[in-house]
């Protein structure tokens, strides 16, 4: 990471030279700051079995890991690497360890054997709230008895744009009313289930014609369409309880021109904590994606993210981009630039989760 005017990460601590480097804030995190900081992190990995990668995360006390179907293709699989993952943290004698997974539906499944096969929300949608709710409720047996703590669905973007290539059929509807009735069911049904949900991805990207995974999409839409159309399936979302929300790398210029919402404090904690109430977990998307890695490193993209209010940042491959957001974060923390307090309130959300849906 190259130092930035003002010392690196932007912030010197009084009695530090304006010319101290990263390693030197690194050395001044205490194992206090570094913990905190292993805190704010989902992590992934490869392969079937819990590898030397992952277990460091784990001990170095990340909050959750995210499975994908590198990881596991049927039940017992899941299963099998989802106890290996909770074993490995029940060593660390830290806070419970969350195990996730993206099990949506239609295209969006990492498990093929020993699973109930779900056709795309978009079918889910069109059948309505009693079926919404029939597959929430489905999805957290079938997860629940995996030991799969949380599932990154329902998907509540608008299917607003034909031209989008990244949600499409994976929303309930182009109807925001539709989409706000189904999610709402779906997690409501989850969650009875034991499992918990994750609201994505706000403010919304259904109407972007670019992949986040490979660009960074922008909307110029003004704030009273997004009130319209993108919210209202978050606020549904939000007054039926659901645990976590995760954000989008997408701008919207109408709240904070040239920001992604996952790194903007206006979006996060201005429309979803103050105008729509959300209380609970908020994550970002994979700060792995080309939005977001094509321009910065992901450990300020780590710093950012829960300087603007996100609780937990999901790095979903290279180890070492773990090791640096752990390094970022921590030296943050240390310097002053993340406030205990900011980090401490992100920490208590993750711990209300997992007292809820850990097992």
């Amino acid at each position: 990471m190259t130092p930035t005017r003002g010392g690196v990460l932007g912030v010197v601590p009084h009695g530090v030279s304006r010319r101290t480097g990263v390693a030197t804030f690194a050395r001044m995190a205490t194992a206090v700051d570094r913990r905190l900081a292993a805190r704010l992190m989902c992590i992934g990995f490869d392969g079937p079995v819990l590898n030397d990668a992952a277990r460091e995360m784990i001990h170095a006390g990340v909050s959750g890991v995210i499975l994908f179907a590198r990881n596991a293709t049927s039940h017992d699989e899941l299963r099998v690497i989802a106890a290996a993952v909770k074993t490995c943290g029940a060593e660390s004698h830290g806070p419970p360890i969350f195990v996730s997974i993206d099990h949506e539906g239609g295209r969006v499944v990492r498990l093929r054997s020993g699973m109930t096969v779900v056709g795309a929300m978009r079918e889910v949608g069109r059948s309505g709230v009693e079926e919404a709710s029939r597959v929430g409720a489905l999805f957290a047996r079938e997860l629940r008895s995996a030991n799969v703590d949380l599932d990154f669905a329902p998907v509540v973007d608008v299917d607003s744009n034909p031209a989008n290539p990244v949600i499409g059929e994976r929303s309930f509807s182009a109807d925001p009313a539709i989409v706000a009735r189904c999610g709402a069911a779906f997690i409501t049904a989850l969650q009875s289930g034991g499992v918990a949900g994750c609201a994505k991805h706000f403010p919304g990207h259904g109407d972007t014609a670019v992949d986040s995974h490979l660009a960074l999409p922008r909307l110029s839409h003004a704030i009273e369409r997004l009130r319209a159309i993108e919210l209202p399936p978050f606020a549904a979302a939000a007054r039926a309880g659901v645990a976590s929300i995760m954000t989008a790398h997408v701008v919207f210029d109408a709240v904070d021109p040239g920001v992604p919402a996952t790194m903007s404090r206006r979006v996060i904690e201005g429309v979803l904590r103050d105008e729509l109430g959300f209380e609970g977990v908020v994550f970002s998307d994979c700060l792995e994606m080309e939005a977001i890695a094509s321009t910065m490193s992901t450990g300020e993209a780590a710093v950012r993210a829960i300087e603007a209010g996100v609780d937990c940042v999901i790095i979903c491959h290279r180890l070492d981009r773990q090791r640096e957001a752990i390094d970022a974060l921590a030296s943050a923390i240390a310097s002053g630039r993340l406030p205990r307090a900011r980090v401490l309130q992100a920490v208590t959300r993750l711990d209300g989760m997992m007292q809820r849906f850990v097992r």
